[in-house]
């Protein structure tokens, strides 16, 4: 990480100097953006949004405090890269449980009453991330992101014993989101709070009360099938329980098994049958001493012996999803600005069987952040906010069809190849699928179609490995000023800049040009969009990859653009030229058209917009000026 850029620090550098008035103790009467909720969702957001000190954001909550103990667990590899983003993810990765290997069991041929171990595979796809998947409690993720936000310049803390009650939009005002709130604790009870913010963000759940005050609402259905879920302290002789597990018996139901973090703790989901009218209630009262008799059976002829449970529930299977994520039409149809965000529950459910719906609500959150940072820092238009639903809804939409299949696979019973007639799922084929959907379960499937920030896939050839719409997929690289082996990816904050990843032509004359015209050129997108006293790559971080050895490149031959002068003393930047790591070479890795290089922009969120040739400029500039206000030269 850098620091003592404005002046030499003997603080701890994690912590950023507090922002004039932070932390700001009472609710204002105006905030820039007010967050309803403060699960994965609304903290990732917040968390992304307290990295710009100028920007008022608060974040309410009803409960009296963090979360304890939470339900989810899984966090995907996508989820990884991002937190490495935030700075969190050595911490993440220390903590928690990595899944290595899935292990599948089924009936045994020979005795159906028993149970065989018929296959196990690598969890993770090799390359698909430098980070695995991991399993830590949702509580402990929800802390890594309040610490970030604690040591922020805003020393942003959510407030808690807040309830949303209603909100109202008066577009005449310049805070046009009027929001009524009501105190939840014991000294206060029911006295109400307003605030007025320019933007309002549901992250409070599957029974969002802001998702109704904008007139959306969660469609589909629940799968009929219920599951009990238990967090246990267990002794057993079944040799795989340190291994995430997908059981199928013949007749006593079927068994997900996930280790957590700590080396002891196992997490089990245990199928408790088909729900009915008649069986719901029942289902639902359904108390742990029955969870922990049909793991016991399932398992069997293996023993069980549950020694403590730290928290259990029960559930009905549910994919639900709404048909915008934002109020951006009207109660009579007509288009207007967004001003009130739903994400995460509030606008999609999913099961918890594929392991996304924290991940995929924490994706919400940082797709909407660095958007709202950028239209209130000035620097786009509001219409920049509009590309929210229109890209995180049809993701959504997507991952609820792939849950579906997943969801149904998992609950059916395994096809009894004497009576295939009665049905189920063919065991292999059940493993199959699991390899075949690995890129869903990692997180790195999402892309992003065609449009405002999504470019065409005309010259995708130059990158073939860094698809435009998908996650930037980092690897290996050497930092040419000290030497240093890192993964490109990596030099990336969750600070709200967009990165140009300039890989070098074979002469280095495209790129010499390409630094050229960035630099000095008035149709510059730097020049166009980078304030006079803001440094060079405020807005742009502009980055080089070289094609020679590291040691065969000299430092003062880079183009000054690489090397950039920036805050009150001018210190030059020395981490922006790269070349390929000895070991692998990210040209042949990524698909990089070696004789002419390539041109890769990157979203703020670490998605590949587009993939240009160097000497593009003018299809660079046609691209991105439409994201972007520009600054008088």
């Amino acid at each position: 990480m850098q620091f003592h850029l404005n002046g030499f620090r003997t603080d701890d550098p994690m912590i950023e100097p507090a922002a004039e008035g932070a932390p700001r103790v009472d609710m204002p009467e105006a905030v820039d953006v007010l967050i309803v909720g403060s699960g994965p969702a609304g903290l990732v957001l917040a968390a992304q949004l307290s990295q710009f000190p100028s920007i008022t954001t608060r974040i309410v909550e009803r409960r009296s405090g963090p979360l304890l103990m939470g339900q989810a667990d899984g966090v995907a590899c996508r989820t990884v890269e991002m937190f490495n983003a935030f700075g969190l993810s050595e911490r993440l990765l220390r903590e928690a449980y990595w899944v290595n290997e899935t292990a599948f069991w089924r009936p045994d041929a020979n005795d159906r009453g028993t149970i065989r171990r018929t296959g196990r595979v690598q969890d993770t796809e090799s390359g698909l991330s430098e980070f695995p998947h991991v399993i830590v409690n949702q509580a402990r993720v929800q802390e890594y992101l309040l610490d970030l936000m604690r040591r922020s310049a805003q020393r942003l803390e959510p407030d808690y014993d807040l309830e949303f009650v209603d909100l109202k939009r008066d577009d005449t005002d310049e805070y046009p989101v009027h929001v009524t709130l009501r105190r939840t604790d014991e000294a206060r009870r029911g006295e109400q709070v307003s605030v007025r913010a320019r933007y309002v963000v549901g992250c409070d759940g599957a029974r969002s009360p802001v998702r109704t005050a904008i007139g959306q609402t969660l469609n589909g259905d629940a799968a009929n099938h219920a599951w009990g879920v238990m967090d246990a302290l267990a002794v057993t002789d079944f040799p795989d329980i340190r291994l995430k597990v997908a059981l199928q018996s013949a007749s006593k139901g079927n068994l997900l098994i996930i280790p957590r973090e700590g080396g002891y703790l196992v997490r089990f989901y245990v199928d408790l049958g088909e729900v009915t009218p008649e069986n719901r209630d029942t289902i639902k009262q359904t108390k742990v001493e029955r969870i922990i008799e049909t793991a016991q059976r399932i398992l069997h002829p293996y023993s069980l012996d549950v020694k403590e449970v730290a928290w259990f529930s029960v559930y009905e299977v549910g994919q639900r999803l709404t048909a915008r994520f934002d109020d951006a039409v009207a109660a009579d149809g007509t288009s207007r600005e967004p001003r009130v965000f739903i994400a995460g529950d509030a606008c999609h459910t999913h099961s918890a069987k594929a392991g996304q719906g924290m991940n995929v609500s924490m994706q919400d959150g940082f797709n909407l952040g660095w958007k709202l940072g950028a239209v209130l820092q000035g620097r786009s238009d509001a219409s920049l906010l509009r590309t929210y639903s229109d890209e995180r809804q049809p993701v959504a939409q997507e991952l609820i069809d792939f849950d579906k299949e997943w969801s149904a696979m998992m609950a059916a019973p395994p096809k009894d190849p004497e009576h295939p007639e009665a049905g189920g799922v063919d065991p292999a084929e059940l493993q199959a699928y699991f390899v075949r959907a690995g890129r869903y379960t990692a997180g790195v499937a999402t892309r992003y179609r065609p449009g405002a920030l999504t470019g065409e896939s005309t010259h995708q050839s130059l990158a073939s490995g860094f698809t435009i719409g998908t996650r930037f997929h980092s690897s290996p690289v050497v930092r040419i000023a000290d030497a240093k082996p890192m993964h490109l990816g990596h030099a990336a904050r969750a600070d709200g800049r967009w990165r140009l990843y300039a890989f070098s032509d074979a002469s280095g004359v495209a790129l010499e040009a390409l630094c050229e015209h960035l630099a000095k050129s008035p149709e510059s997108i730097l020049r166009l969009t980078t304030p006079d006293n803001a440094d060079a790559d405020s807005v742009f971080d502009l980055r080089a990859v070289l094609q020679k050895p590291h040691r065969e490149v000299q430092l003062e031959d880079l183009h000054a653009s690489l090397l950039p002068r920036k805050g009150r003393y001018g210190l030059i930047d020395y981490e922006k030229a790269f070349t390929s790591d000895a070991s692998t070479d990210i040209f042949d890795e990524r698909g990089i058209d070696r004789e002419r290089g390539a041109l890769v922009v990157v979203r703020p969120d670490q998605y590949v917009a587009h993939v240009l040739p160097l000497d593009a400029f003018a299809e660079l500039n046609a691209f991105l000026r439409p994201a972007f206000r520009t600054v008088s030269l």
